[in-house]
């Protein structure tokens, strides 16, 4: 298990501790989240847990595997792209609704570039992970709209989850300028211009992902023993069983 801090004992703190160990990069793609262990951490039933494991398999969080549990979903390629389109619609659509943009929601926006460029000095890149994706639920919460705050909450996760998989290089920078531009964009009032730039921003961030690499089954592992990560190249010289030869007459 990775860090899950049980904050509350209800069912929803079950919930919402997994979602913000996903969107702090804290719990990676792939993680098992065993029953009897969040039960135990939260002071509950099982029964509880698995109810919990129930709402999130529906939000796309988690997925249950026959006989071994539940494990945090490791996205497909196809499944990445689908979750870009719908961020793409939604973010677009929200800043398009927005008219002004308030003195309270520009000092939150503003410290939370300065908290990007501070990680991006640091070199923090959990903590930039991190905030890479609130940006974009900061904006939501500047809406008001509660509901759209709690579906981009979750595909900011599922987003995480896919640059976990997929993502070869962190341009954290060119992110940091690019939540720049939107911003600079929302203080004059110019919303239309907002939205398009946060599309940009998500093809860009898309574009930087490699949809044909595989997901590593031994990267913790591999990551614990201070190995090289895995490379395409060594998968496909990896060393294989060798076939039987069939004799089919020809």
């Amino acid at each position: 298990m990775q860090d899950l801090s049980p904050q509350q004992n209800d069912q929803t703190g079950i919930d919402e501790a997994i979602v913000s160990g996903i969107l702090s990069a804290r719990i990676r793609p792939g993680t098992r989240l065993g029953e009897s262990e969040v039960a135990s951490l939260f002071s509950v039933s099982r029964t509880r847990v698995r109810e919990a494991m129930m709402r999130l398999e529906q939000r796309g969080i988690v997925k249950v595997s026959p006989r071994r549990g539940w494990f945090v979903v490791e996205p497909s390629a196809e499944e990445a792209m689908m979750v870009y389109a719908a961020r793409r619609v939604i973010e677009a659509g929200l800043l398009r609704s927005m008219e002004e943009l308030t003195t309270s929601g520009r000092e939150t926006l503003h410290a939370h570039l300065a908290e990007e460029r501070l990680a991006i000095a640091a070199g923090d890149r959990q903590r930039l992970t991190c905030l890479m994706g609130d940006f974009h639920i900061r904006i939501a919460e500047l809406s008001g709209n509660t509901i759209l705050v709690e579906i981009l909450r979750d595909l900011t996760a599922r987003t995480i989850l896919i640059s976990l998989l997929y993502q070869s290089d962190f341009h954290a920078m060119q992110s940091h300028l690019g939540h720049c531009r939107i911003v600079a964009a929302m203080e004059e009032g110019d919303f239309l211009k907002a939205a398009a730039l946060s599309v940009d921003h998500l093809d860009e961030v898309e574009t930087g992902l490699d949809l044909t690499r595989r997901p590593d089954p031994l990267a913790d592992l591999r990551h614990s023993l201070s190995l090289p990560p895995q490379t395409a190249a060594a998968s496909s010289n990896a060393p294989r069983k060798a076939k039987p030869e069939i004799n089919r007459g020809e």
